[in-house]
């Protein structure tokens, strides 16, 4: 059985279902749960400029922990306490789904579980999927949760 489990969130209808899965599985197991949000500050897309960077990462972490924060408080209305770790990428050649599946295995998590919008065809291959990222780089088992 899962003991320790980590859900990756960022806001999203689908996201909010992962974590509805995260909590059930939590609660069944008694595990320990980790509600984790990706910022990545460094990657914003080369063409992208903006006039107060520094303004743009605070704005986006601080967006992040409020993601955080609503994930904690379903979790802990459902009776499953858990704890939230906001990552944040500021290494060039850091991505996204490798961070998840870096703190899962850092953690160390039996399970991952996240979102997929489920996309296919040419949407998938221009705004890519960091669900199937953990999945093709996580050495844990990783748990995708359809969206709507």
């Amino acid at each position: 059985m899962y003991r320790n489990i980590l859900v990756a969130v960022d806001g999203s209808h689908t996201s909010d279902i992962a974590l509805q899965e995260a909590i059930k599985l939590a609660g069944e197991a008694q595990a320990q749960l980790r509600i984790v949000h990706a910022v990545d500050t460094v990657n914003l897309g080369p063409d992208v400029e903006f006039p107060n960077p520094v303004e743009m990462v605070e704005l986006m972490v601080n967006s992040g922990w409020d993601v955080l924060h609503k994930a904690e408080a379903v979790a802990r209305e459902a009776g499953v306490k858990a704890e939230a770790k906001l990552i944040k990428i500021d290494v060039l050649a850091h991505r996204v789904p490798e961070v998840i599946a870096q703190d899962a295995e850092a953690w160390p998590a039996d399970l991952i579980v996240i979102g997929t919008h489920g996309r296919r065809g040419i949407s998938r291959l221009f705004l890519g999927s960091v669900a199937e990222g953990v999945a093709r780089v996580a050495t844990k088992p990783v748990l995708l949760v359809r969206g709507d």
